[in-house]
């Protein structure tokens, strides 16, 4: 930090003017580094956005990737459901029409036979009976 002297008759003294000039160069550096700083964080905010925004699409992409996969499993589960409705609506019929036969049989012969009856659960699947205890489940009962 230079200051130039002016000597006069009273002896060394500081010039007014190169003080001024002394504290805008100062001002003028310090404003140089604070902005060099400022930029360095917009950058470094910059790139942990960039960063973050990857870290999303990777998570996004395997997030879609497990909704497709359940949406798979999903589709053969009720496709395998359909077909044990058809199953249990066939064997259903099957089991009345052959009571129905037992019974005309019953009539016809005067035989007394046990004829069991259908139980409600068969004619009624969705009113199954439901467990005392609730059922748990986990996250990691749906990895595939």
């Amino acid at each position: 930090m230079s200051s130039l002297l002016v000597r006069g008759s009273t002896g060394c003294q500081e010039s007014p003017l190169l003080g001024i000039d002394e504290r805008k160069r100062k001002r003028m550096l310090s404003n140089r580094e604070s902005a060099r700083r400022s930029r360095m964080r917009k950058q470094q905010h910059f790139d942990d956005l960039i960063s973050q925004a990857a870290e999303l699409k990777n998570q996004n992409s395997q997030t879609e990737m497990q909704i497709n996969l359940l949406t798979q499993h999903y589709g053969e589960v009720e496709s395998g459901n359909a077909v044990l409705r058809a199953q249990l609506t066939e064997l259903t019929e099957r089991l009345q029409s052959l009571n129905s036969v037992l019974r005309f049989l019953e009539e016809f012969s005067g035989m007394a036979m046990d004829i069991p009856e259908i139980p409600d659960q068969l004619l009624k699947p969705w009113q199954l009976p439901r467990p005392s205890q609730p059922i748990s489940a986990t996250a990691d009962m749906f990895q595939f």
